[in-house]
């Protein structure tokens, strides 16, 4: 079950203010070398489809940008069951197996998810499928993310943190604890986001990029310390708010290859974006993503060892 701190609603829900952050913005600039080289670049795009399918295709930074062949592996969810879902991590298993696990809310509860396919993509049944339900009370909840660290060294700390936005604009985020979660801060003043996408994580925090509806892009920085509280800086002061949800993934050494999604033209856009650095971030616009995204559900997959130094 998920498990809350007695106290957290009254001690932990902080003030952070983004939608009345200053609307300064950097001139964008598209100077070849600015930015990590984009043509090795490439972001692995998931989605649910409304007959519950889990699909997997890659979105390509070359010029102009090339979509991979789409896997689709069928039965995965039940039809039009995910209202929600978190980044999926997608781990190889001996030669052509690969297992996958992420989150995901269904009929206003959140679940655990996992199985492994085969070389065609599809489910392999002699491993376990499994969609586990951990707790009711998520129906009202705008959008949820999970950000697992595992080092590539044993001998460094795991971490796997869930985040999850109410419709009241309440910001959660909870801890894996031995099978359960662990509620360790909130905040509010996030009710103006649209789309948030992590971009960087560190032993000691972890940093999203974030679109509002009055059309910034802003960087959110959320220290892993019990109760901390996260801090924003201004990128862009408008032109941002048509993007219904962000997805985002490693470009080079420090840097990030983020997806705009414009849910009400079922379009997408790809940009080039130099590691964060406020209004001096550099972001480079490489174009329309030649995809109509009409599926009810996208998200990233992940490998296991997820490097982000994009924040």
């Amino acid at each position: 079950m998920i498990r809350k701190t007695v106290g957290l609603a009254s001690a932990a829900v902080l003030a952070l203010g983004i939608g009345t952050a200053a609307t300064a913005q950097a001139q964008q600039s598209t100077t070849a070398g600015q930015t990590a080289t984009t043509a090795a670049c490439a972001l692995r795009l998931g989605s649910v489809t409304s007959t519950g399918a889990f699909t997997s295709r890659m979105v390509n930074a070359t010029s102009p940008i090339t979509i991979g062949g789409v896997r689709g592996t069928a039965g995965v969810f039940a039809p039009n069951q995910v209202q929600h879902i978190s980044t999926f991590t997608g781990t190889p298993l001996l030669s052509t197996l690969e297992a996958r696990s992420g989150l995901t809310v269904q009929a206003g509860a959140l679940y655990t998810n996992s199985f492994v396919v085969d070389g065609e993509s599809q489910v392999d049944p002699h491993y376990p499928k499994n969609n586990l339900r951990v707790g009711g009370g998520w129906g009202n909840y705008r959008w949820i993310e999970q950000s697992v660290l595992q080092p590539a060294n044993a001998g460094d700390p795991a971490r796997v943190l869930l985040y999850g936005q109410r419709t009241d604009g309440i910001t959660q985020r909870w801890v894996s604890d031995g099978g359960s979660w662990r509620i360790t801060s909130g905040v509010g003043g996030l009710s103006t986001v649209k789309g948030i996408a992590l971009i960087g994580r560190t032993a000691t925090s972890e940093t999203f990029l974030a679109n509002t509806r009055s059309g910034a892009l802003v960087t959110v920085t959320w220290p892993t310390k019990y109760l901390a509280a996260p801090t924003s800086r201004v990128v862009r002061g408008s032109t941002w708010q048509g993007f219904e949800q962000l997805i985002a993934t490693k470009c080079g050494t420090n840097g990030t290859l983020l997806l705009g999604i414009d849910r009400d033209t079922k379009s997408g856009y790809l940009y080039a974006v130099s590691h964060a650095n406020g209004t001096g971030t550099v972001i480079r616009s490489l174009g329309k993503v030649p995809l109509t995204f009409s599926d009810p559900q996208y998200f990233r997959i992940a490998p296991k060892y997820d490097v982000l130094n994009g924040g």
